[in-house]
Formats: structure tokens, sequence, C-alpha cells
């Protein structure tokens, strides 16, 4: 995989990120929901503080590191070792809610670049309908979109959806969403270069109060969100 991408690669990594790729992400709150709903999230610095704890507990041990390694698989064309990764993923999704979310949106993905024509051998099908990430790192390696530039454009993506869910939620005004947004992409590089040198044995999160909240969204009276 390249080390500086190009324009074009750029251009590719903008398009992964988009909010209007039509995978559903603007669906999901991932607990967030609950958590105003229980009092836990009331203001900008609540929100804050929440999503800074996901970033450093989840995208930084969990997400940015096991992208890494399917990164390197699909370099490889080891499929096998990939759908190891995805499970440990999934294992790691502590609610139903979130497994289901990370088995929908990997299949939305999936379909979307087959749909934009990107090859796909048949022995990568149920890899890539595991989890996000697969089809992810696919993209990035045939889009030839370095690794940290995907890994920071994952991390990217899913802050700017839970932002988003933020604003409806806490409420925020659409300036205090992008004071957010502006501070707590301060923490993104830290996060992402802290998640890439990980070791294989130190992958992995817990963040009880993130279950807490999604286990308890499924049964939410009133909801917005799928999660």
């Amino acid at each position: 995989m390249p080390t500086e991408s190009s324009p074009l690669a750029r251009l590719r990594l903008l398009q992964l990120c988009s909010p209007s790729l039509p995978i559903g992400g603007f669906t999901y709150s991932q607990g967030l929901e609950y958590a105003v709903e229980a009092g836990w999230v009331r203001d900008l610095a609540d929100a804050e503080d929440w999503l800074t704890g996901l970033l450093q507990e989840g995208l930084r041990c969990l997400d940015v590191p096991v992208l890494a390694r399917l990164v390197r698989a699909v370099e490889t064309d080891d499929p096998a070792t990939a759908m190891i990764w995805c499970e440990r993923l999934l294992a790691a999704r502590e609610t139903q809610e979130l497994r289901t979310e990370e088995l929908q949106r990997g299949r939305a993905l999936s379909r979307l670049l087959q749909d934009l024509e990107l090859p796909v051998p048949p022995r990568w099908e149920a890899v890539l309908e595991c989890c996000q990430l697969a089809p992810w790192a696919l993209a990035s390696v045939h889009w030839r979109i370095p690794l940290r530039d995907a890994a920071l454009g994952l991390a990217w993506s899913w802050l700017e959806g839970q932002v988003a869910a933020a604003i409806k939620l806490v409420p925020l005004g659409q300036t205090d969403g992008q004071r957010l947004q502006l501070r707590l992409a301060e923490a993104v590089p830290e996060a992402v270069e802290g998640g890439l040198v990980l070791p294989d044995e130190a992958v992995g999160t817990s963040s009880p109060l993130l279950a807490i909240a999604s286990s308890l969204h499924e049964t939410q009276y009133t909801r917005l969100f799928r999660s």
C-alpha cells in the first residue's frame, strides 16, 4: 500500500467518508440516544466527554487496529485471517444492536462497492458482509489510499455521524455541533496513531456504559435511531 496518496486517492477517500454514502450511517446513534434520555448527556460538555471516551476506548483500541489488519489481509489475499479479525470485532460489539449495526453497515457497503464495479473475488464475499471495516479495507487497497489516511477517514466518518446525532438528540445548535467536531478532531490523529501500533494482544475494548446504553435503547419507548 502506498505511504502517500495521490490527488485521486484523496478524492476517493472523501467519497468513502461522505455522509451521503448510501449505507444508512445517519440512522445509528450507537447508544447516544439512550444516554440523552437517561440524562447522562445534557449539553455540549457532556457530549464532548461521551464521544472522547468512545474515540479513545473504541476507535483507538478496536476499530483502527482491526482496520490495519484487514488492509494487510486484503493486500496479501488472505480472507481467512480477515474473517478472524472481523469475528473478533463483532465479538467486541457488546449488544445485539451494535452487532446488527455492524453487519448491516458491512452488507450495505459491500453491495455498494460491487455496484461501483470494484472487483470482489467470491472467496471474499462472506468476509465483506461480516463488518463495515472489511469493505472499507478493500476499497482503500483498490483505490490506493494509504493506511493512515484510510484510518483517519474512518475515524472522521464516525465522528461526523456521532456529532450529527448529538445535534438532533441533545439537542445542540449547528454552531455548537461544529465546535464539538472541531474540538474532537484534535484528538483523532493521536488516537489513530495509537491504534495503528497496537499489538495483537492489546486489540479489543470494553465500554460498560456504552453497552448499558445500547441494551436499554433496544426497549426505549420513543426513539429516532436504530442504535
